[in-house]
């Protein structure tokens, strides 16, 4: 049965250098829970690092949060769906806004469950997902900032996440310079300049993060310590905090290619064949995972001479060669795996999570 790993050793060395790095620039930052999809064992060893700060798109999620860490400060990290409002309220210590009638719900909502909400406001910033545009923010702010049961604690934007537009020293001078307009206009302060996410480590490693920057919000470089504007890890840390443990189901030598009329196959594609494979043969082994679990373009197989040949929606048909490893029905085959992989994997209740020491 196949099952994910998370190596509690390599996470904890990940969640120091991360810890040292903001400790040493006065930066608050808080862990992108969401890979997680809020299974309680994972969630748990994040506290035990001493993580009090989740951040999370899925009520569901930060509900469980709450159940293993009731001190912890949860955020809701997309802008509120109206249906949703009670439950943000109930389970969202502070949420991201962007719409005047959503926040005007959640006052009166905190209202009714005796709380102060806090919000970030977010701020669109060149990548075209969520986010309040530059020229409409002052008065965006002027209509939210007296509204009762609501903290305006930040503002906030976010980079990379939809049309892959990479965060700047620039841009982030600009988010710190609507801070200070706010500020000096309204003559109050906002405490956060949340301009940070995994995207934006590599700036503050390279000293070209504006000083007003005082807040992330970090899950890829935590998980899979990898550097997103050279998609290379970073130094020193570790790339494998998760591993994918799968079985061979079936192993036999077959044609390359296949035989027969060819229609579409359960993604909807027709797979093409290289002309040099026609007329040949290979090991094939299937193992017990699939499409249900997870996207084969987002594993990585620890043995460099495994080729993945494609999915179905329980099994995964691998490539061995001539099988000089000497694989047989049985053996486990294990992965490195991508961001969306562990995902897909984390999401699938067919697979089993353990987490080791390594």
């Amino acid at each position: 049965m196949a099952y994910l790993k998370l190596y509690r050793n390599k996470l904890a060395h990940n969640y120091q250098m991360l810890h040292d790095w903001f400790l040493e620039n006065q930066i608050e930052w808080g862990v992108v829970s969401k890979l997680l999809c809020g299974n309680k064992t994972f969630l748990e060893e994040l506290v035990k690092l001493g993580v009090s700060e989740f951040h999370d798109t899925r009520i569901t999620n930060l509900k469980m949060v709450k159940k293993v860490a009731p001190k912890a400060q949860t955020v809701y990290i997309k802008p509120p769906a109206k249906r949703n409002i009670a439950n943000v309220i109930k389970f969202a210590d502070v949420s991201f806004n962007t719409d005047l009638s959503t926040i005007r719900l959640l006052s009166e909502e905190a209202g009714r469950q005796n709380k102060t909400h806090k919000i970030i406001i977010m701020v669109e910033m060149g990548d075209l997902r969520e986010g309040v545009l530059g020229d409409h923010l002052m008065d965006f702010y002027q209509q939210v900032c007296n509204l009762p049961n609501i903290n305006i604690v930040g503002l906030g934007t976010n980079l990379n996440c939809l049309n892959g537009i990479m965060p700047s020293e620039d841009k982030l001078i600009q988010l710190s310079l609507y801070k200070q307009l706010i500020e000096a206009k309204f003559n109050i302060h906002i405490p956060w300049i949340s301009g940070g996410t995994s995207v934006t480590v590599p700036l503050l490693l390279k000293k070209q993060l504006p000083k007003q920057i005082n807040h992330f919000r970090v899950g890829e470089v935590l998980f899979f310590g990898l550097d997103l504007f050279t998609n290379q890890t970073i130094e020193g840390m570790s790339n494998d905090v998760f591993r994918l443990y799968t079985e061979i189901i079936e192993l036999y030598e077959k044609p390359k290619v296949p035989s027969g009329e060819q229609g579409f196959n359960v993604s909807g594609e027709t797979p093409e064949y290289p002309e040099e494979d026609y007329g040949k043969s290979a090991y094939r082994a299937i193992l017990d995972v699939g499409l249900l679990d997870c996207n084969p373009q987002y594993l990585i197989p620890d043995d460099e001479n495994i080729t993945i040949i494609e999915a179905s929606s329980d099994m995964l048909v691998l490539d061995v060669d001539q099988n000089e490893t000497g694989y047989k029905v049985g053996d486990q085959i294990t992965f490195k795996l991508k961001y969306m992989g562990v995902l897909g994997l984390m999401n699938s209740h067919y697979i089993d999570k353990v987490v080791v020491d390594g």
